[in-house]
């Protein structure tokens, strides 16, 4: 595996007030202990929480599965796996879900019905036992009649599952990492816009994902409330010039990118109008392709931030 940059810079340019700040506030702890009064369940209120830093490694890998999504989210205490590339890449997939010694995934989330993103996810039901799989409620007309959809639904009727439909606001616990839905709303144009969106949290680590949500399905995420700064975006729809509007970047002012795409791939992925507006934000040294780099695993200790790919 290749390395990367590894640590993250601080976005804040308040740094210096917050240490002056935090300076005070141990003045008067001080002096209040001195008097014999315990601050400290209010001074960790007043700071947002407990000051216990997170005890477990969240990795994110990239999977590289060449003109498609496929993202393995591994902590100590649960799993998920965003999406899982072409019926072709099945064999990739599964060998290395099996490489990180999982059996099990918790939550196989399947943002949204297009092949390049759920192709493959009949074989990965099969061959894994799956606790919950997670998708968008479609309506009828835009429900695919093909026949990767039709596997995917006999694959969840044998291993008698049933299928959640994604809500803005559900949560989805995976021990000290938390994921957000922030996708779909009620209704959408085109399959695209009903990608489940999510935000993982660890710590002070967090990762945007987007699916294929182009900016009408953007501007429904930014909606929500739900975004933030985020630390890596993985960019929407491959890189597309419809998606990564500068209305989200805005609003998520992402540090890395990691754009998701085939090795000459007949769409042009990545596109420069994206690669530009993203580039305002991470600077070109921060994004990571899978055509050029292979699988991309991004590592957290809830601080810090790793970076390795393949090549």
């Amino acid at each position: 595996m290749a390395k990367h940059s590894s640590g993250k810079q601080k976005k804040t340019p308040l740094a210096r007030y917050t240490a002056i700040a935090l300076i005070a506030v141990a003045a008067v702890c001080t002096l209040l202990e001195a008097l014999g009064i315990d601050v400290s369940g209010s001074i960790n209120a007043l700071l947002g929480g407990s000051s216990k830093k997170c005890s477990e490694t969240v990795s994110v890998d990239f999977i590289d599965v060449g003109q498609g999504d496929c993202i393995l989210v591994q902590s100590d205490k649960g799993n998920m796996l965003i999406d899982c590339g072409e019926a072709e890449q099945a064999d990739k997939v599964i060998n290395y879900i099996k490489s990180q010694n999982i059996t099990e995934l918790d939550y196989v989330v399947a943002t949204h019905p297009h092949s390049d993103h759920m192709g493959a996810m009949s074989s990965v039901i099969s061959n894994f036992k799956v606790d919950n799989v997670i998708m968008p409620e479609l309506p009828d007309k835009d429900v695919p009649t093909s026949r990767f959809f039709e596997k995917f639904l006999d694959a969840c009727d044998k291993a008698n599952l049933s299928i959640t439909n994604a809500e803005t606001g559900m949560k989805i616990d995976l021990g000290e990492a938390c994921a957000d839905v922030i996708a779909p709303p009620k209704s959408c144009n085109g399959a695209n816009d009903y990608s489940v969106g999510i935000v993982l949290t660890h710590g002070e680590n967090t990762f945007v994902f987007t699916g294929d949500a182009e900016k009408a399905g953007e501007e429904n995420m930014i909606k929500s409330g739900l975004l933030k700064d985020c630390d890596v975006y993985k960019a929407g729809h491959h890189g597309s010039n419809t998606s990564s509007s500068d209305e989200l970047l805005d609003v998520i002012k992402p540090e890395y990118a990691v754009i998701m795409c085939g090795v000459n791939n007949s769409y042009g992925h990545p596109q420069d109008g994206a690669l530009k507006r993203i580039t305002k934000y991470t600077g070109k040294d921060n994004i990571y392709r899978t055509d050029l780099l292979g699988t991309i695993v991004f590592k957290s200790d809830g601080e810090n931030l790793a970076v390795t790919s393949e090549r």
